[in-house]
């Protein structure tokens, strides 16, 4: 297949941007910029771009010197029952988005450059990818590894970053790239919320007003796991039913789950470990590609997936995250409007802030799981 590589049009960014359609153009300008001595950065994207995906942007540029953002919706990650094809899409409005923040490459494939033929490959974290969302879009992970790891082989980043909303496809990813030995450091960035604390999401265009108002009791719901926790409590039982009798005063939202897991095998727990100085700040650069956070500090996952009723229905996963000291344990939580994420501690914030800082990390994972950084 002949090698394309598209002008960049718009207005208000920088000469430079290009646009690849191919795989092989696409290597091109990446393996130009690695001859050239820059450091690529990857940020891996369905599109649908809004400021959440932006911030992405940003932490690569903050922490490589050519930046090349993928464009992709990915069929492999939907089910047969997912919205492929109703997936917002305008890509003239992405690329201009990408062009304002400097981007330097888009690579913008086909499902057929993708995939020329049927996929009889794949890429699965056994084990992790049939945990949380897994569970009820059997899958889904699987697709998401296994494009992330063609993107991987294309771009052949030295660093990818994805969102703190997704933290159980950082978890997986991050062990696809210790189990295969890949060279590319996984960079968490923080979840960014619309001010009234509803993560940002591609998806979120599917809610009518009421939903809309209804989505908002996801991350009400977290903030009450917060409190007890605050309160002391560290049995994870105790803390799921705070949160889930919460959500039972909103009958539209049907539980899909809320559970508390490891940040790593994410596995369940049965207790959330003390927290000593309150949350932390989010070092976007964290490096360690064991997908472990520092080792005093660890975090565990409250998955929660619900769906709105009505005729657009859709789940919204948001995430939350506490972090907790002693080298095990800490708490974390998801509900379904999700985005992706691992964090590591920069300073200690007193516990009088952990509210603001745990609202700061509440965003959107992976809706339905929905929103996917993918």
């Amino acid at each position: 297949m002949q090698a394309q590589v598209l002008p960049a049009r718009g207005s208000g960014a920088r000469l430079g941007m290009e646009i690849a359609t191919t795989i092989e153009a696409t290597r091109a300008q990446c393996r130009a910029a690695r001859r050239a001595g820059l450091r690529i950065g990857l940020v891996p994207t369905m599109g649908a771009l809004h400021e959440g995906h932006l911030s992405l942007v940003r932490v690569a540029k903050a922490q490589s010197d050519f930046v090349a953002v993928s464009i992709f919706v990915n069929p492999l990650q939907f089910g047969p029952t997912e919205d492929l094809a109703r997936y917002p899409r305008d890509f003239e409005r992405d690329r201009d988005l990408l062009k304002q923040e400097g981007v330097d490459l888009i690579f913008a494939p086909t499902v057929s450059e993708m995939y020329p033929t049927p996929a009889i490959t794949y890429v699965n974290v056994e084990g992790l990818s049939e945990r949380l969302d897994g569970q009820s879009r059997p899958g889904h992970f699987r697709g998401v590894t296994t494009v992330v790891s063609k993107l991987f082989h294309i771009v052949e980043p030295d660093l990818a970053v994805f969102g703190q909303k997704d933290a159980a496809q950082v978890a997986i990813i991050r062990r696809m790239v210790r189990d295969l030995n890949m060279p590319v450091e996984i960079v968490v960035a923080p979840i960014v919320r619309e001010p009234d604390g509803l993560a940002m999401s591609s998806r979120n265009a599917y809610l009518d007003p009421k939903q809309r108002k209804q989505a908002l009791v996801l991350s009400v719901a977290l903030r009450c796991v917060q409190e007890s926790f605050e309160r002391g409590e560290r049995s994870a039982a105790k803390l799921i039913a705070a949160g889930r009798k919460f959500l039972e005063q909103e009958p539209d939202v049907r539980l899909d789950y809320f559970s508390v897991v490891d940040p790593e095998s994410l596995e369940p727990v049965e207790h959330v470990a003390r927290i000593e100085a309150g949350a932390a700040a989010q070092d976007a650069r964290e490096g360690d590609q064991d997908g472990g956070c520092d080792q005093a500090w660890r975090t565990a996952h409250i998955g929660i997936s619900s769906q709105l009723s009505g005729p657009s229905a859709l789940g919204q996963l948001l995430l939350a995250q506490l972090l907790a000291t002693g080298g095990s344990r800490a708490c974390s939580a998801s509900a379904r409007e999700r985005r992706p994420g691992g964090v590591s501690p920069s300073s200690a914030i007193a516990s009088s802030h952990l509210r603001a800082a745990v609202m700061s990390l509440l965003r959107q994972a992976d809706s339905a799981s929905i929103s996917r950084a993918l």
